[in-house]
């Protein structure tokens, strides 16, 4: 059988990976995928450095549109990132029958009900396995490991610069500022960290996972997304100090309400494994109804990991390029979307909640702020008193409530930031068990 013929668009560090490993692992490859996987042209700005990275033994061009529309090319990866150019290249590339493979998670999760529309109507494959979680075939779990389940919740650590912070804030006692700095120092984190500390990159990554796993079409702009910006060392030093680690998660969970979509910085119980992924490192946790809490873990990005991921892909096209839409696995591992539930709001959602509070130290203080939690039906599970320090008067409430509504929890801060005896705002973050 002729080998499959691929052009790159784009050879930075993941297109460089992809095309090291092909290239070093080209038999091994070829034994799975049943034939040979050869990249043939490559598309980047910097053409000298391109044709230094491939030794001249491919074509190179400036011009990804050459690549898409090169009738000797049967699938386009696309490693150049974005919404423009990318998003442009992949349409053409379909139009002209091309199969595609993509590491844009951005992409994906905002112009993906229009690509797969496309490449239905065209009868081509795009895969997107290196999209989420670099090196973890999560997308594959999904879609295909997972099928006989009805998936009820998924959690991710998906943002190694994020969680990488974090570790640094914990085990160090750094503030979030000082830390950030280390990490763009060894190239974990951008120059323009904000697609990271903000969680824009995870709700990127949870959207595809969420419409996957609960059959629902994309819908970025209903995430909810908050970062890490705003963290203190101090609330990570109490979490642990109360048997918890802070880790920023993305969270997808459906109830007979609708469907959850959360980015945002998450207390978990130490003795969870997933609580224990540190570094740079990802890990996502799924549940199912049949199977129940699955963990995957691995590097979440990288060139080789990433490029692994590529490659994964590239041999299920060349394993299926001539199947019927029908036998092949659908773009998002369902025929038909089965999930006609809402996204819920912010207001709507149930977790748990770490809360802190600055309070003047008198006594009466503990009682209204509990008067005011209980009103609203919310329980306690825990509290924690901090001494003042030398002459302070004022001294730091921690307190760990049982699940609830978040509408009921916001009320309830409202009222207890309203006392004379707390100063400043209620720091409030949620909790998750991850356990059932």
């Amino acid at each position: 059988m002729k080998s499959l013929k691929v052009g790159l668009l784009g050879i930075g560090t993941v297109g460089g990976g992809t095309y090291t490993v092909l290239t070093r692992n080209q038999q091994e490859i070829a034994s799975r995928a049943g034939r040979g996987i050869e990249i043939i042209k490559v598309a980047d700005r910097d053409v000298d450095r391109a044709k230094a990275m491939t030794g001249g033994k491919v074509e190179v061009t400036d011009d990804v549109f050459s690549v898409v529309s090169d009738p000797n090319v049967d699938v386009v990866v696309e490693l150049i990132g974005g919404y423009t150019l990318a998003k442009d290249a992949i349409l053409k590339a379909i139009e002209h029958g091309k199969h595609v493979v993509t590491a844009n998670k951005a992409l994906i999760a905002v112009h993906g009900n229009e690509i797969f529309a496309a490449a239905k109507a065209k009868g081509v494959i795009v895969a997107y396995e290196a999209a989420v979680a670099g090196g973890i075939p999560i997308i594959k779990a999904l879609r295909e490991g997972l099928v006989a389940n009805k998936v009820e919740w998924i959690a991710g650590i998906i943002n190694g610069t994020t969680n990488f912070i974090l570790t640094e804030m914990r085990d160090k006692g750094l503030a979030f500022s000082d830390v950030l700095v280390e990490a763009q120092r060894l190239g974990y984190a951008e120059a323009d960290p904000t697609f990271d500390v903000e969680g824009i990159d995870a709700a990127h990554k949870l959207m595809i996972m969420a419409a996957i796993g609960f059959g629902i079409p994309m819908q970025f702009d209903k995430v909810y997304t908050e970062g890490i910006t705003k963290l203190t060392s101090k609330d990570i030093r109490y979490a642990q100090e109360l048997g918890y680690r802070v880790k920023l998660l993305g969270i997808t969970k459906r109830s007979a309400e609708g469907i959850e979509l959360r980015v945002h910085p998450t207390l978990i119980p130490e003795k969870r494994l997933i609580a224990n992924v540190d570094g740079a490192m990802n890990a996502v946790v799924v549940k199912g109804d049949a199977v129940g809490p699955t963990l995957y873990y691995g590097a979440g990005a990288g060139a080789e990991p990433t490029g692994n991921a590529v490659i994964a892909d590239l041999v299920d096209v060349a394993r299926m390029q001539n199947a019927t839409v029908e036998q092949r696995v659908p773009y998002l591992g369902h025929h038909e979307t089965p999930s006609a539930l809402p996204i819920l709001s912010m207001d709507e959602i149930h977790s748990a909640y770490y809360l802190r509070m600055r309070a003047i130290d008198k006594p009466g203080v503990l009682a209204e702020v509990t008067k005011i939690l209980g009103d609203r039906q919310i329980s306690i599970d825990a509290m924690m008193q901090k001494e003042p320090q030398d002459t302070e008067t004022e001294a730091d409430i921690v307190i760990l409530t049982h699940v609830t509504v978040e509408k009921n929890m916001n009320a309830a801060i409202t009222a207890i930031e309203a006392l004379p005896a707390i100063e400043g705002a209620v720091v409030k973050l949620r909790m998750e068990e991850l356990n059932k």
